[in-house]
């Protein structure tokens, strides 16, 4: 069984940082891309970033490029996500995803999500 539990998540002033975990089980980083959407209050979900090792793809949404970063621990089975200059814009709830081999910006093709985490900017 896939599971994929997040944490990390909090309330920051603009300008913050804070570091987003997912820990996984039940998959392997070589069979499944790896990434985290988000869903804004009123909004739809969109995909902030993504790795595959299929393919060596790692992608981030225009919105967060130079101030996101993904990474994996693979002795922890675990993928962070490391978000420097917060913005309010960027005030959501944070899923970790898996679907099978390649990144997808499109949430119909997440095979697993995992619970969500809060993350508040304030102004």
């Amino acid at each position: 069984e896939v599971q994929l539990v997040e944490s990390g998540g909090g309330l920051v002033q603009a300008g913050g940082s804070l570091r987003l975990s997912c820990a996984t089980s039940g998959l392997t980083f070589d069979d499944y891309a790896i990434g985290w959407f988000r869903q804004a209050p009123g909004k739809g979900r969109e995909v902030v970033s993504c790795f595959s090792r299929s393919d060596g793809t790692t992608n981030y949404a225009d919105s967060v490029k130079g101030r996101f970063t993904i990474s994996s621990d693979d002795m922890k089975n675990t993928v962070y996500l490391q978000m420097k200059n917060l913005e309010p814009e960027d005030t959501a709830v944070y899923y970790c995803v898996a679907h099978a081999v390649f990144c997808t910006t499109s949430e119909r093709d997440v095979d697993y999500w995992g619970q969500g985490t809060q993350v508040t900017v304030s102004s």
